[in-house]
């Protein structure tokens, strides 16, 4: 039997405000929460799970794996994030892509694709 992926974890200066806002984000619950850490799930049990720890150092450098959202209105979606306080970045990508590359409010970068055809 092979591994099953049951969590990322994402490294945190402060663990319990970014999980929450990613929580919002993906309309995910808490459940778990201490101070230096916290996992979030679509529900209990299911996964994966996404886990927030305490790290004393910001980000300093650009991701080297990253989610990407696909929403069902791109750009309603982008509006959205940006009003919750996350921020566009340029990470190299080119100007013709389909997808918007926004950072969450600790510089974590993610990005929003746009819409699977029905």
């Amino acid at each position: 039997m092979g591994s099953r992926w049951s969590q990322v974890v994402v490294d945190a200066l402060d663990p319990v405000r970014l999980a929450h806002w990613w929580a919002e984000v993906l309309g995910y619950q808490v459940l778990a929460e201490k101070p230096d850490e916290v996992t979030i799930s679509a529900s209990r049990g299911v996964q994966p799970e996404l886990c927030f720890v305490a790290v004393p150092d910001p980000k300093d450098a650009k991701n080297r794996l990253h989610l990407d959202l696909t929403p069902d209105d791109q750009n309603a979606e982008v509006e959205r994030l940006l009003d919750m306080g996350a921020r566009h970045v340029d990470i190299g990508q080119s100007r013709n892509v389909s997808w918007v590359v926004l950072a969450d409010p600790e510089g974590n970068e993610f990005c929003v694709l746009a819409a699977s055809p029905a």
